[in-house]
């Protein structure tokens, strides 16, 4: 007789019937869905309202990375240059090209990674593709190229700076 009000003393604790359980009214699931699609549109305006109104940090100098044979070929280095909280990649490629960028999708700023023996880039998150040596949008969601440093050498150390665009010739 006492096991038998144990067996029942989560009904006292839970009183909710199992068909009240079940079922959910129409009101309660447009509550539900009101309050997710407001919490995306607030958090879609922030980051727009990021990208827009604040922009980037520029690169202030040059940095120290790595020493040249730290990094092998089709290898990659992640760094972050002191003062700042973004995080960039240097590249190696198969053929001895370095380049160094921001490493996050230009489109929700998803960490991309170089895939070796390729030439890209891959922002896993919704399948973009860069160009490793360019930074340019191949495939995918992206909509601008990789956010790039120039990468310049001093002996053996790896230095990079603020990307420098070279003049257009008429």
């Amino acid at each position: 007789m006492a096991t038998n009000n144990k067996d029942n003393q989560w009904k006292v604790d839970f009183p909710i019937q199992q068909l009240d359980a079940t079922q959910v009214s129409r009101r309660d699931f447009a509550k539900f869905l009101c309050l997710v699609s407001g919490g995306l549109a607030v958090g879609s305006g922030y980051v727009a309202a990021k990208a827009n109104f604040f922009p980037a940090e520029k690169v202030q100098g040059e940095h120290f990375v790595c020493k040249k044979d730290e990094l092998p070929q089709g290898g990659t280095k992640s760094f972050v240059i002191p003062g700042s909280t973004i995080p960039y990649v240097l590249i190696r490629t198969e053929k001895d090209d370095f380049r160094a960028y921001e490493q996050k999708c230009t489109h929700l700023s998803c960490a991309v990674f170089y895939m070796p023996k390729s030439g890209k880039i891959e922002c896993p998150c919704h399948n973009g593709w860069f160009d490793a040596l360019t930074g340019e949008v191949l495939a995918g969601p992206p909509p601008r190229p990789l956010p790039r440093l120039d990468v310049i050498f001093k002996g053996d150390d790896i230095y990079v700076r603020e990307f420098e665009t070279s003049p257009k010739t008429l």
